[in-house]
């Protein structure tokens, strides 16, 4: 009987070795989905209207199919993103007119206080070009992360707004944000009346 004990001696301390060590599993945390961005490139928009810009060549050129949209207006669809930059167009025929576009673009920009934890203005001054406007960034869960206008300061008024087809979460888009402000600035600096 003592051989027996003694063979189950190794046996239960190798048990009671494996059995006390630290095997404290936690849940991982929630985490993101890796975001893989595309090269820059960019192609120039020759659509049949009085202006003309660069956009990022992985973004897709979409006539506007909403039920108020005019022929001028288009979209830069971000399909990889899951997100539009709505630009609209307008002919304007007066000062009063100029400057009720300009405080509207203020206005749809300063419609996102209530959940913006910050606004920043910027002025876009391309006097070379007869290219002004403001740029908006807009910080926090809101349903647009960029605005701007541009105008000539006499019959052009064009203006651009960032959307997702997601629920606002700034933290999980917040790189897409900024990789697609990029774009946007490039669009902007490279914006040109045709007449």
């Amino acid at each position: 009987m003592k051989l027996k004990q003694l063979i189950c001696i190794p046996f239960v301390l190798l048990l009671f070795i494996t059995a006390c060590q630290n095997h404290d599993y936690s849940p991982k945390p929630k985490a993101y989905f890796r975001i893989v961005f595309p090269k820059k490139d960019y192609v120039t928009f020759t659509k049949p209207v009085p202006f003309t810009f660069k956009y990022p060549a992985y973004a897709a050129v979409e006539q506007d199919q909403s039920r108020d949209a005019k022929k001028s207006w288009y979209n830069l669809h971000f399909k990889q993103f899951n997100g539009f930059l709505h630009l609209t167009y307008y002919d304007v025929s007066g000062k009063s007119e100029y400057d009720e576009m300009v405080e509207d673009a203020r206005k749809l920009a300063f419609k996102h206080t209530i959940k913006a934890s910050a606004i920043d203005q910027k002025l876009i001054n391309y006097p070379d070009h007869k290219v002004y406007g403001i740029y908006y960034a807009i910080e926090g869960n809101t349903a647009s992360s960029v605005q701007f206008f541009l105008t000539d300061s006499a019959k052009h008024y064009f203006r651009g707004a960032l959307y997702f087809n997601e629920r606002p979460q700034y933290d999980s888009i917040e790189p897409v944000v900024k990789f697609i402000k990029k774009d946007i600035d490039t669009l902007i600096s490279t914006f040109r009346w045709k007449n």
